[in-house]
């Protein structure tokens, strides 16, 4: 019995590794922070769970779900991208799909449109899963560095015409994990331009969209005049809402990119729990003051951080998007020796730069997720331990 020869050239989950540490420190009796991992520790909201209750009890949700998705579903989250971005013309037939989560749709994405020899644009750093897809669909990896002296903006000029002629799939992702990113309208009109220019599928992953402050809302690539055309979109309930552990999204955009991508997925999966579908509307009707409830502790906790890595001497600005903050790794450390640092002396887990490409050398990622006590702590820790900018 073999293993796949692919499998050798993708390395072990960044997060199920960081995961498998901290459960083996946890085991020695280490009081560990682990700020390394995007997964919100709050309760998903009250009115969403309720009519998740109520949906388990009807008889009708225990079926299989229609494999895109339950019509409601798709006509709510038509009519959410209409109230949140003014995208007015999306058919929730032909141009929306249900998905489980992101996860799911982008790597089958790859599958639905990717061949041996074809190249995809993906951003460095970046969400590890446009790697790993890539190469599960015989593909090749083009990485686009996301620097900060250009806002962590892929520059579309320094991709050579004979990669651009030969790649299926552009990625991007802003509000931008792991960077904290942010693109203009703008910036998307110009991503539409190049991906016609070489008629190349657009993806934006807008898993971050509502996770913004300070009154800055994020835009839709599919804002811009003619995106349809050319680009499709990949929404997800997970951090908005509190629902990581729900699985449940959806894709919308052009038609042929959907076709694809439902293809795929009536050969792979069987769709989301009719019950979680309909708990998924009554998420995506969450009035802006409730919603705001939630970015609040997120925005409390960001400055919590920020503050307290300014007072050790980090060079820093809160960022105005996403649930995470990029943080530079101190002189004289690569991204690992400084985590392990951390982890060693502070019980400290944070994610490494590294792990989302080589462009992520010399930053490491904390994520907003546990209290603001224990950011506190934390900087106490590293404090008292000595570590500083």
């Amino acid at each position: 019995m073999h293993l796949a020869k692919r499998l050798e050239k993708i390395p072990p989950y960044l997060f199920a590794e960081i995961n498998r540490k901290r459960e083996k420190l946890v085991a020695e009796g280490v009081d560990i922070i682990n700020m390394a991992v995007g997964d919100p520790d709050k309760p998903t909201p009250a009115h969403i769970l309720q009519v998740m209750h109520e949906a388990i009890d009807d008889a009708a949700t225990h079926n299989y779900p229609p494999y895109e998705g339950m019509q409601e579903f798709r006509q709510a989250a038509a009519k959410w991208m209409e109230r949140r971005f003014g995208v007015t013309d999306l058919n929730p037939d032909t141009e929306v799909v249900a998905s489980i989560g992101s996860k799911e749709a982008i790597h089958n994405t790859f599958l639905a449109f990717v061949e041996a020899g074809d190249y995809t644009l993906i951003p460095d750093p970046g969400y590890p899963v446009y790697r790993t897809s890539t190469i599960f669909a015989d593909g090749v990896p083009f990485t686009m560095p996301l620097k900060p002296e250009n806002q962590f903006l892929p520059d579309l000029n320094a991709i050579p015409e004979e990669i651009a002629q030969k790649a299926k799939l552009l990625w991007i992702n802003y509000p931008n994990n792991p960077t904290g990113g942010v693109a203009t309208l703008e910036f998307f009109t110009e991503l539409v331009d190049f991906c016609k220019q070489y008629n190349i599928l657009l993806c934006h992953d807008n898993a971050y969209s509502e996770m913004a402050y300070n009154g800055y809302k994020p835009p839709s690539v599919l804002q811009v005049p003619g995106a349809k055309d050319i680009a499709i979109e990949f929404h997800s309930l997970s951090k908005s809402y509190n629902m990581t552990g729900w699985r449940v999204g959806f894709v919308a955009g052009n038609a042929l990119g959907i076709q694809g991508l439902r293809q795929v997925k009536t050969n792979v999966d069987s769709g989301v729990f009719k019950a979680i579908q309909k708990a998924a509307i009554a998420a995506y009707n969450t009035t802006e003051a409730e919603l705001q409830t939630l970015m609040s502790v997120y925005q409390h906790r960001r400055d919590t951080i920020v503050q307290g890595l300014q007072s050790l001497g980090w060079p820093i600005q809160p960022p105005k998007a996403t649930l995470y903050v990029w943080v530079p790794v101190p002189s004289g450390y690569t991204s690992a020796e400084f985590v392990n640092l951390l982890l060693d002396k502070c019980g400290i887990m944070v994610a490494p730069g590294s792990g989302y490409g080589a462009s992520g050398e010399g930053f490491f990622r904390i994520a907003l997720t546990i209290s603001e006590e224990r950011m506190q702590e934390a900087i106490g820790r590293m404090k008292d331990a000595g570590i500083h900018y």
